[in-house]
């Protein structure tokens, strides 16, 4: 996929997901900055020909610098990719006030900023571009011990959909991507991890069976989404939520209503209760079930 002559800025990059971002990015012929909190955002800028940024991602100054560093190193801004994210899990009872903010900060706030200032230059530059935002099974289904971290990745999903709204006149695609690959994060994840740890501990690819019906696989089978959602190929496409890992490739529905019962005049309680047939919902990342 051609990317020559773009400009993306990848957060939370100097590890994981976000660097098999980067580094397909560039692989490409695209001119990334790179972004974390610390030394890895350095190494694997040198490693791609990239600028590199060293900032936590939340606050309005740290989204601008990471504009400007793509003005000032690059001449422009074409793609933003918001990765960045902390995990900071508890049940609801345990969860601390701190625990919460910091992971909104860095996963919703975060994202917020860095689209904000993203889509100021783009629309500044006057030829569109893509905002590529990076949610998570978690938000769309929920997930035991992450209220912080599923309610700031639903966030994401659902300000994907209010910004294709408000920038398609200005040509800037704007998509969520749900991604599930074997990383430091999601080896938390009761779910995953043993499946996770037995590769690492063997040597061995994930089995056919996590890869096709569990959608497991790794960073790198992640990152050709990206590549594409930044290349024109895909300029048609926004407001998408957008699942990808190992062999599998989905969309994501948007919620919508699933049935619907009517009253002349209204609902009373009793109404309610008398009349309720509503089939529910499933909620919560199923369990793996080896076949």
């Amino acid at each position: 996929m051609e990317l020559s002559g773009k400009v993306a800025i990848v957060t939370g990059a100097g590890r994981g997901l976000g660097r098999a971002y980067a580094e397909a990015l560039a692989r490409n012929g695209a001119h990334v900055v790179v972004n974390d909190v610390d030394e890895s955002a350095e190494a694997v800028a040198a490693s791609i020909g990239g600028k590199a940024v060293i900032a936590p991602v939340g606050s309005t100054e740290t989204a601008q610098r990471l504009v400007n560093a793509a003005v000032e190193e690059f001449g422009r801004l074409d793609v933003l990719v918001t990765n960045a994210g902390i995990l900071r899990d508890r049940v609801l009872w345990k969860m601390s006030d701190d625990d919460f903010d910091a992971v909104i900060n860095v996963h919703l706030r975060g994202t917020f900023t860095c689209a904000r200032a993203a889509a100021i230059r783009m629309r500044e530059q006057g030829d569109g571009g893509s905002l590529v935002l990076i949610s998570s099974p978690a938000g769309q289904r929920g997930n035991f011990g992450q209220t912080n971290y599923a309610a700031a990745k639903a966030g994401i999903a659902a300000m994907a959909r209010t910004w294709a709204l408000e920038l398609q006149r200005s040509g800037i695609a704007v998509n969520a991507v749900v991604p599930v690959a074997a990383t430091e994060m999601t080896r938390t994840i009761p779910a995953f991890a043993p499946l996770i740890e037995e590769s690492e501990r063997t040597g061995t690819p994930l089995p056919a069976w996590v890869r096709r019906d569990e959608g497991l696989g790794t960073v790198s089978d992640v990152a050709e989404l990206i590549v594409y959602l930044a290349s024109d190929a895909a300029k048609g496409v926004t407001g998408q939520a957008i699942g990808i890992g190992g062999d599998r490739l989905a969309l994501w529905s948007h919620p919508a209503e699933k049935q619907v019962l009517f009253a002349d005049g209204g609902w009373t309680a009793a109404d309610i209760a008398e009349q309720w047939s509503f089939e529910p919902e499933t909620y919560g990342i199923p369990v793996p079930v080896a076949p």
